[in-house]
């Protein structure tokens, strides 16, 4: 039985570096803020790894209504469907700053996966996290307030609970974007954040950001 690789030598693993030394089935790509990276419905073929920048998850239903169902950061990996025989894309992945972005094709990744013990312990914690991620999603949808719910996504947009030094000030970002993401109103999140705001939870960070403080803890965790 093969020895569990220790959390310590997880961190020392440099993912980043790794993967951009490996040999073929990759390729780099910049994009734009704003510029799609793959739209929802085409083909699932490939693993996508964020070297630097921010991207958006969303997806569309058949009357044309759009949800925002992620934010993903620098180290992220994205569009992992693939691996499972996911034949089409089930989002769409658009920039939501300058983002350099490395494409794995799907042979390459399971075949590096197979090889790599390190990186494969990485990927899997990874995903579990992210799982865990999407049911908090589920239950805050379900039973927490849309006030709540708000809350929440701005303190995990600035890394609040993480190790490290958190992140507090967010990218500048639409409310039309931050409704989505709680399943509420345009008008619904600039009441809130105007509350925010007036309590002292958030500050605006002369028109490039938001800065959140950690008070805004105080909103969640009220019952």
């Amino acid at each position: 039985m093969a020895p569990v690789v220790s959390a310590k030598k997880l961190i020392k693993f440099d993912s980043k570096r790794f993967l951009s030394t490996m040999d073929g089935g990759r390729k780099i790509a910049a994009f734009a803020k704003k510029q799609t990276i793959f739209v929802q419905g085409d083909p699932s073929d490939a693993v996508c790894y964020i070297q630097n920048g921010k991207v958006k998850l969303t997806v569309v239903s058949k009357i044309g209504k759009e949800a925002t169902i992620g934010i993903l950061n620098e180290g992220d990996f994205f569009g992992e469907g693939c691996l499972t025989g996911q034949p089409l894309r089930l989002c769409s992945a658009t920039a939501m700053t300058d983002c350099v972005v490395m494409r794995i094709d799907k042979k390459s990744m399971v075949k590096t996966l197979h090889e790599e013990h390190e990186l494969s312990d990485l990927f899997v914690a990874y995903l579990l996290t992210r799982n865990i991620r999407y049911e908090e999603d589920l239950v805050d949808q379900l039973f927490n307030s849309s006030e709540k719910r708000l809350a929440r996504i701005l303190l995990l947009l600035a890394h609040f609970g993480k190790e490290g030094k958190p992140e507090t000030v967010i990218a500048k970002m639409s409310q039309e974007t931050l409704a989505e993401m709680i399943g509420t109103t345009r008008s619904r999140v600039s009441f809130f954040m105007n509350r925010f705001r007036k309590l002292g939870f958030v500050e605006y960070d002369g028109g490039s950001g938001l800065q959140v403080h950690s008070s805004l803890l105080n909103i969640v965790l009220h019952d």
